[in-house]
């Protein structure tokens, strides 16, 4: 049974929201992170404004899961993270 639209952003939120709270992550957290946002840019049902969101989301996840220094990166994203749950919540 495939997840929900609803069920991806949660996840997606989730994970962002632990980033920000923890000030860590894991490779494997980036790189579901990557899929959800793919998955989630796929279906035109989802809000036009959420996709330069995802976009940003994408890019983080990405650099995320390819540097040495990954709690560095997810400190140096505080504020982002913030917005990106900020706006992702507008769209559940």
């Amino acid at each position: 049974m495939p997840i929900s639209q609803q069920d991806k952003l949660t996840l997606l939120i989730d994970i962002l929201n632990n980033h920000q709270m923890d000030c860590c992550g894991s490779v494997s957290e980036c790189e579901q992170l990557k899929r959800l946002v793919k998955s989630l840019m796929a279906h035109r049902e989802l809000n036009h404004h959420a996709q330069p969101v995802l976009e940003e989301i994408y890019y983080y996840s990405q650099h995320g899961a390819q540097t040495s220094q990954l709690d560095n990166h997810i400190e140096a994203h505080q504020a982002e993270l913030s917005q990106w749950i900020t706006e992702m919540n507008q769209f559940l």
